[in-house]
């Protein structure tokens, strides 16, 4: 039987590999004694938030991309801990994809990169975005649908809100994670793009106001 638009997002992938057994492991106990859709999207979207340390806020490795490593090393861009939150979600039955901003590195606007977050299929609420990156000084993600609290609003110049879900990470992404073989590298060579070269698998304009 063909996928629907939206099955397709419940999908294990390469990377988004949630049938992998310690990924099935984890998102089972993180949705015990949960019973709502939101209620275990909101508990994996924290533990992947606050116990997934971020490659640079943490200085350390190793690179991952996979879901199934960033959960072994607990560790990983921003990126590779959104594959981690989109398998957790999967595993549990929730509709979960991947999407992209395009955000400057200072406040001057001179250099630019590419940022990974999530979208979840909440029964209540439609498609709704998440920042797992981690929380730090002047950056306060959280799970409060409808209202959206992302890690960086889109506000300067240059910065873009891709529009769209993506079923799996777009080639740049998987080039940059699979190429450099440390933090530091990824970092010196973090993508930028003002379009992405993969259409999304769905088309969604997100509201931000």
């Amino acid at each position: 039987m063909p996928l629907t638009s939206t099955d397709r997002f419940l999908s294990p992938s390469k990377y988004i590999d949630w049938q992998e057994p310690t990924v099935k492991a984890m998102a089972e106990r993180l949705a015990l004694g949960l019973s709502s859709d939101e209620d275990i999207a909101k508990r994996c979207f924290i533990y992947v938030r606050d116990e997934i340390r971020h490659s640079i806020d943490h200085d350390t490795g190793p690179v991952t991309i996979r879901a199934s490593d960033v959960l072994r090393y607990k560790v990983g861009f921003c990126f590779a801990k959104s594959h981690l939150l989109a398998a957790l979600l999967r595993a549990n039955g929730i509709r979960a994809g991947l999407c992209y901003q395009r955000l400057t590195l200072d406040d001057a606007g001179n250099k630019y990169c590419l940022h990974g977050l999530n979208a979840v299929l909440l029964r209540d609420h439609g498609w709704y975005r998440i920042d797992a990156r981690g929380n730090k000084e002047n950056v306060c993600a959280d799970f409060c649908p409808p209202k959206e609290r992302l890690a960086f609003p889109v506000s300067t110049p240059g910065e873009v809100d891709f529009a769209g879900i993506w079923e799996a990470p777009i080639p740049t992404i998987v080039r940059c994670l699979t190429t450099f073989k440390t933090h530091v590298e990824v970092l010196e060579n973090i993508p930028d793009a003002r379009r992405i070269e993969i259409g999304p698998t769905l088309d969604t304009i997100w509201n931000t106001d």
